[in-house]
């Protein structure tokens, strides 16, 4: 029987909702899942087959601490993701990679630490004529340090770029788009390369004064219908991923959140290959499907391993 971590953190101990179902779903396929913490220094990565990133959400706290153990798990065993598309995800200026190839993309700004906060501001505020705007760091999950604002905020904004950029973070500024707060955002789900299922969620920032505490209130999060002009997208982003990050195989999980922009057409807002929650409970059978797709997944790279093919 194939060994699998799932890995979480200790501080997400019991907050992962997504944990149980697929504990469950693992061991109908035939794989013996263990959750297990990555600042957990008493495990021994190497009895795993492979180490599935889940839930370590506090990464975005300590990151260099996070893609140092990435390292060691991946010379020890199998990560998934894979190594360079951890290091990738983990930092949102990928979108700028993104965007270079094609990919339409929530127009953004990098503020880098050694700007002048007021001066990167007033420059995003001639470049856009947005009534608000988002501020937040690179390197974040859930909300955590982002802020909409309106443009008579600016000088609150501006102290909150500064914090940041204080801390050696760097920031992005981007438009908010209202399409968010009628509509929602749209997430989809693929599992090795093929499309699972769609779920909206409701804006995460709610106005300007106050975010949600949480990555996603589950009372405002159910399931939607993609629709084929978001799936080509979400396609679209995954063949692009592919060639940046000159992958040989699709990615076992992916998740892609889309908004509507100005035009009414799709764009890109997050490209989740670290640790996203999946929503199974949006989606009844799509654990299973996942951990089948898993199971498949090891054992076929085993019949690799003793047969000598790529």
């Amino acid at each position: 029987m194939k060994s699998l971590a799932l890995v979480t953190a200790i501080a997400a101990a019991g907050h992962d909702d997504d944990l149980p179902p697929l504990l469950d779903a693992c061991a109908d396929a035939g794989l013996h899942a263990r959750a297990v913490a990555w600042d957990d220094p008493t495990v021994s990565w190497n009895r795993f087959d492979a180490v599935l990133l889940r839930s370590p959400w506090d990464y975005t706290e300590r990151l260099p601490a996070f893609l140092a153990w990435c390292e060691h798990v991946d010379q020890t065993t199998r990560l998934l993701n894979p190594l360079n598309v951890v290091r990738w995800n983990t930092d949102k200026h990928y979108l700028a990679d993104l965007a270079a190839v094609g990919i339409p993309t929530v127009p953004t700004v990098f503020v880098e630490p050694d700007a002048e906060p007021m001066d990167a501001l007033a420059g995003f505020l001639r470049a856009w004529d947005a009534t608000e705007f988002v501020v937040k760091p690179v390197v974040s999950a859930g909300a955590r340090d982002t802020q909409r604002y309106s443009r008579d905020q600016d000088f609150a904004a501006g102290n909150h770029i500064a914090r940041l950029l204080d801390q050696e973070r760097s920031v992005m500024l981007q438009p908010y788009l209202p399409s968010v707060d009628g509509e929602g955002e749209t997430a989809l789900l693929y599992f090795d390369g093929q499309f699972s299922h769609a779920i909206r969620k409701g804006a995460q920032l709610i106005t300007p004064e106050g975010t949600r505490q949480t990555p996603a209130a589950a009372d405002d999060i159910t399931a939607r219908r993609a629709s084929a002009a978001q799936q080509a997208l979400a396609e679209k982003i995954l063949l692009a991923t592919t060639r940046l990050r000159q992958l040989e195989a699709p990615l076992p999980y992916a998740r892609i959140d889309l908004l509507a922009g100005p035009d009414g057409q799709p764009c890109l807002l997050e490209l989740e290959l670290t640790e996203p929650s999946l929503f199974f409970d949006q989606a009844p059978g799509s654990a299973a499907h996942f951990a089948h797709i898993l199971a498949e997944l090891l054992t076929r790279d085993t019949v690799r391993a003793r047969t000598g093919t790529v």
